[in-house]
């Protein structure tokens, strides 16, 4: 039965999609089975996993509203077990159509309880908003990775992004778990990175992630060569952090269940290049 596991910011440009990409691939890599499921309606996720957007394809849009088969629109990417969902425009209008349905917040979930059992990570990319789908996500989630900048308006958005949680959990009675907050776009010749970071790891309620993903060209560089950071540039400091947080992720598993145990998959290292 897959994690799932909701990678959530209401502020843009904190590295939330290229967290969402690349932890996907190094969890993959690591011998896991992933889906990334791209619900935000700019699709940055899809096109950093090469998918081309035209104007009639199929998307999460269509899964959630069942007007696709599974099989349509789940698309593999080139790291072996590494698969995604990719989103379109099309997610904006679903904002309308969704306001006056019945249960209109728990779409995304009904659509991924059809596919737990055939990973063991899926990872949702949320818009940078408190909207519907916002609240979709959160709902179809486990667990909420909070990726943070490192600036001081991302500490602000830090405490509306957890009053935000505590209202799921207490009006929707539903009982996500904060996996971590990562933090990303870290300089350590900054001092206003290190003080950022050591005012998280210091004050932030929840668990915080060792690694600190390293502001790099590389990172920002790999989404228009459509790789994650491990088929562009694996030996880059962002490749490295993006790993070392797979890792750290996935050691929470026998925590969480100690019946798990990390054995690494026979096929590890193939991909579909």
């Amino acid at each position: 039965m897959a994690r799932v596991i909701a990678i959530c910011n209401q502020k843009g440009g904190v590295g939330k999609t290229t967290t969402a990409v690349n932890l996907g691939a190094y969890l993959a890599a690591q011998g896991r089975r992933v889906l990334l499921v791209d619900f935000d309606p700019q699709a940055n996720a899809s096109s950093a996993l090469g998918h081309l957007q035209v104007p009639d394809g199929l998307s999460v849009y269509h899964g959630i509203l069942g007007a696709a088969e599974l099989p349509q629109i789940v698309r593999p990417s080139m790291i072996y077990n590494f698969h995604y969902i990719p989103g379109s425009p099309h997610l904006a209008g679903a904002l309308v159509e969704l306001v006056d349905m019945p249960e209109r917040e728990y779409f995304l979930r009904k659509f991924i309880n059809r596919l737990r059992h055939e990973y063991d990570y899926i990872l949702i990319d949320l818009p940078p908003s408190l909207s519907l789908l916002t609240v979709n996500g959160m709902i179809a989630a486990d667990e909420i990775i909070i990726p943070v900048q490192t600036e001081y308006y991302s500490l602000e958005g830090i405490g509306q992004l957890l009053e935000t949680i505590d209202l799921i959990r207490t009006n929707m009675n539903h009982p996500i778990r904060i996996a971590g907050a990562v933090i990303t776009m870290y300089d350590k010749r900054e001092h206003l990175s290190r003080e950022v970071s050591k005012n998280i790891r210091r004050h932030f309620p929840h668990h915080v992630f060792g690694v600190e993903v390293p502001r790099a060209v590389a990172l920002a560089e790999a989404p228009s060569f459509s790789k994650p950071i491990i088929l562009y540039r694996p030996d880059s400091p962002g490749a490295i952090a993006y790993e070392a947080l797979a890792k750290e992720l996935i050691a929470q598993e026998a925590e969480l269940d100690p019946s798990r145990t990390a054995v690494m998959r026979s096929d590890f290292g193939n991909f579909n290049i």
